[in-house]
């Protein structure tokens, strides 16, 4: 199949393109692509806005990311932070700086991602920029949601005594890299290899494609349960138990032996030689939910298969902490992902 050059049909009839495919989902939508800008119309509700850029080379490795899982992560990401707002989201903005080596084809693969998680998580695509870029391919997604007041969840009201909670199981997304790491460097050493992905199948699709938990969200509010606190694991739990804790006042305490982990998870990093809880702690890129709720909401989510509850709030002076299985309790350290390492 001849493939398209962008500069056969140029930016405007790549969004003329692109615009095919964008579908209206949400009523707050009154305008979307094809003007200098989109209409929404939120209504009573509050409006919350987040933006993430990826960057190739930095956030992604088209040597073994496809184009269409990296769409979908890249509106996932965002619908994270979305729902770490205990939001609903409702639209997205695509800009995108894209070199002349892509074809036609390979940005509507890429788009294919994008649609496929707005029909998911129910957003609609309602615009963004195109242009040029000399350094690979850019993205950058903002999200829209919208929230009654009283819902909203901020990262800076927890209170001693809730119970530290966190969605799924941790540390898969950073072992899924090492694995596809080590398999470019074998590919890279012998074309002609094939990938050694067996029982590794669940690593790689978190780390490639993830999902925002807006199931959880959803289904806390049938439980009644509204966090006192929230925030998305993109850079590891502990880094963002630091921001929950730090912005709050507040010190916690949380439990080795309930750390949630596939055990895919554990055999993987016995493989390489990783201690597991490193992983656990200090992955990043899982996109669970690290939250707290009042003691008194123990009973409603003690059962949900989904939730695990770490550990407590407790006093500022006493610290943030990792409790042993022994009873012993060390200070956490956040070695999560440094955006600016030299």
């Amino acid at each position: 199949m001849k493939l398209t050059s962008l500069q056969e049909i140029g930016e405007f009839g790549l969004i003329n393109e692109l615009k095919l495919s964008a579908t209206r989902q949400n009523a707050s939508t009154q305008y979307g692509i094809g003007d200098d800008a989109a209409v929404i119309e939120p209504g009573k509700k509050q409006v919350v806005i987040s933006t993430d850029m990826l960057v190739e080379g930095v956030h992604f490795d088209l040597t073994f990311c496809p184009l269409r899982h990296l769409g979908y992560k890249a509106v996932a990401v965002n619908v994270s932070d979305i729902a770490a707002m205990n939001a609903t989201p409702t639209q997205i903005l695509v800009s995108l700086a894209v070199g002349g080596r892509y074809s036609v084809e390979a940005i509507k693969e890429l788009y294919d991602g994008i649609r496929i998680a707005c029909e998911n998580y129910k957003v609609d695509l309602v615009g963004g920029d195109t242009t040029s870029s000399n350094s690979g391919l850019i993205i950058n997604v903002t999200a829209i949601g919208e929230a009654n007041a009283e819902d909203v969840v901020y990262r800076n009201t927890a209170q001693v005594n809730d119970l530290v909670c966190v969605t799924g199981d941790l540390g898969a997304a950073f072992l899924g890299l090492q694995i596809l790491e080590r398999e470019k460097q074998a590919f890279m050493a012998n074309p002609e290899m094939q990938p050694e992905l067996e029982q590794k199948e669940y690593l790689v699709q978190r780390q490639l494609r993830p999902e925002a938990r807006m199931d959880v969200i959803h289904e806390l509010r049938e439980l009644g349960v509204k966090p006192t606190s929230m925030i998305d694991i993109s850079d590891g739990l502990a880094s963002e138990l630091f921001h929950i804790c730090g912005q709050s006042g507040v010190g916690a305490a949380i439990y080795q032996d309930k750390l949630p982990a596939d055990e895919q998870v554990l055999n993987t990093a016995e493989e390489f030689r990783i201690d597991p809880l490193t992983c656990i702690l200090n992955g990043g890129e899982d996109y669970e939910l690290l939250f707290t709720v009042k003691l008194s909401d123990f009973d409603k989510i003690k059962n949900h298969p989904d939730i695990t509850i770490l550990g407590k709030i407790v006093p500022k002076e006493e610290g943030l902490n990792l409790v042993t299985p022994s009873g012993n309790a060390y200070p956490l350290k956040a070695q999560g992902w440094e955006h600016f390492q030299q």
